[in-house]
């Protein structure tokens, strides 16, 4: 065993919340074009590329006595008749039968003694269509390395690309309970070590290592503080082990035409338009906003060029305010856009990838237990998570990859979360909500896809007086 294969502690921190049906896992829902490719030959075409995404051939294995953070082991009994799936819509195939199965899939846990992911592909979709759902654990993967690994599952171009014959694998024997244990119990014999160092150039260079000290107590200090604010709301409730599932499909074109109109970045306009759905839809149900702001955590990927194609999570996390109450769509953007702006510029999301690392170095069971604490702490009301997608279409077998919808876990207490993810040139919001905690999911979708329409119909075109003509936002829900 490797250093490279134990979790990390932002990882294991995945594992640990993973408790009362709030399951950490990823998924999307993807519609391609054409019939479904022969079931054999997709599980062939998959198997050819396995060994490019090696992390999906092993295992998690725990550490006796919890004296250590689990560590991936090759899996000798890896079966893809597990994790690769297939099943079919009954007539007439429609878009609200694929969200509802979809919703089942993800209300699912996955099975800690396998590998953790599972893929599903679905025949009878309406319109010459078939789907793939797919779900990983968020201990596997983030937002932004599932890009890349969709990037190496599939293709570029319609013809599928030559792939070398992998080679031969051979599974690493597994190890016993003694030796995750020696090996556990070794490394933290060294860590002292790589802490000694970092005594010795505190010596060397005082001035500029109690310089670098303040700066992080001040940046978790600052991220901290604000995580602690979040207001009570009718979206914070417990929730159960079942999932609700709505999407909306907007023009990637639109919102960049906003965001060059009246400024900031195309996730201010996301957060704008999260806000006036949230804010809409709480007033439809009878909910006071009256200077209700919202806090969202909007994850923020500090994976570097060289990491891209990795497994693993390299995230840190921004608190960003909602402003509910407003319902005037420009200015919401602009009270969004400049509150953001004054994030980047505070050491807030410096302070969250601090707090994350410091989680190495915490003993398991100290990281397990504060873990637990977790409902006690409103840190936040909902996740909303913006992936930046391929701007090129995507094939599988000679079949288009035509929608991608990204569907986000729910912590402990969080009713809703909205994810979004561009691709070529689209921009699609899934929207995962508690069965019982949020039945109104699909008025909620319905609220984000007018407040897009709205948001959309007030700004000008760049350079003219008039609006630029657009393709309406659809909003679908599970039935």
């Amino acid at each position: 065993m490797s250093s490279s294969d134990r979790l990390t502690g932002l990882d294991a921190s995945f594992l640990h919340l993973e408790r009362d049906g709030a399951h950490m896992h990823v998924a999307a829902t993807m519609i391609f074009d054409g019939p479904s490719p022969d079931f054999e030959e997709f599980k062939q075409h998959l198997e050819g590329r396995l060994h490019l995404v090696p992390r999906f051939r092993q295992k998690l294995r725990f550490v006796p006595l919890d004296q250590g953070r689990p560590v991936w082991v090759d899996d000798p009994h890896l079966n893809l008749d597990y994790h690769v799936r297939h099943t079919a819509l009954p007539a007439p195939g429609d878009e609200a039968q694929l969200r509802t199965f979809a919703a089942r899939v993800f209300s699912q846990g996955l099975d800690r003694s396998k590998p953790l992911w599972e893929m599903w592909i679905v025949d009878g979709l309406a319109d010459d269509r078939f789907a793939i759902v797919s779900k990983s654990h968020h201990c596997l993967v983030d937002g932004v390395s599932g890009v890349d690994i969709t990037t190496v599952l599939f293709d570029a171009e319609p013809e599928p690309a030559a792939v070398d014959d992998p080679p031969q694998w051979i599974p690493r024997p597994e190890p016993s309970e003694l030796q995750l244990l020696g090996s556990a119990l070794t490394e933290r014999v060294t860590v002292p070590a790589e802490f000694a160092r970092g005594v010795r150039a505190l010596i060397r260079r005082p001035a500029q290592a109690l310089g670098a000290v303040r700066h992080a107590i001040g940046a978790t200090g600052s991220f901290a503080g604000r995580g602690l604010s979040a207001p009570e709301s009718p979206l914070n409730v417990d929730i159960g082990p079942h999932r609700r599932f709505a999407w909306v499909r907007a023009d990637l074109a639109d919102l960049r035409r906003i965001k060059d109109v009246y400024g900031g970045t195309v996730n201010d306009v996301v957060l704008t338009v999260v806000s006036g759905a949230l804010g809409r839809h709480l007033r439809s149900l009878g909910h006071d906003t009256d200077g209700l702001t919202l806090k969202a955590m909007v994850p923020v990927s500090i994976r570097t060029p060289e990491q891209h194609g990795s497994l693993g999570n390299q995230v840190t996390a921004m608190m960003a305010p909602l402003p509910v109450w407003c319902e005037d769509p420009i200015e919401r953007l602009g009270i969004v856009r400049r509150a953001m702006g004054n994030l980047k510029q505070s050491k807030q999301a410096v302070g969250a990838n601090l707090l994350a690392e410091m989680t190495d170095f915490a003993p398991p069971t100290i990281v397990s237990q504060a873990a637990r604490l977790q409902p006690r702490q409103r840190f936040f009301n909902l996740v909303v998570t913006n992936v930046p997608g391929p701007q090129f279409p995507l094939y599988v077998l000679g079949r288009q990859l035509r929608d991608i919808f990204p569907m986000v876990p729910l912590a402990r207490r969080q009713a809703v979360c909205v994810g979004i993810m561009s691709y070529d040139g689209g921009i699609n919001f899934g929207l995962v909500g508690d069965y019982e905690g949020l039945p109104t999911l699909g008025g909620l979708a319905g609220d984000l896809n007018d407040e897009l329409e709205n948001l959309a119909a007030l700004t000008p075109t760049v350079g003219g007086n008039g609006s630029t003509p657009h393709e309406p936002a659809r909003s679908t829900s599970t039935s």
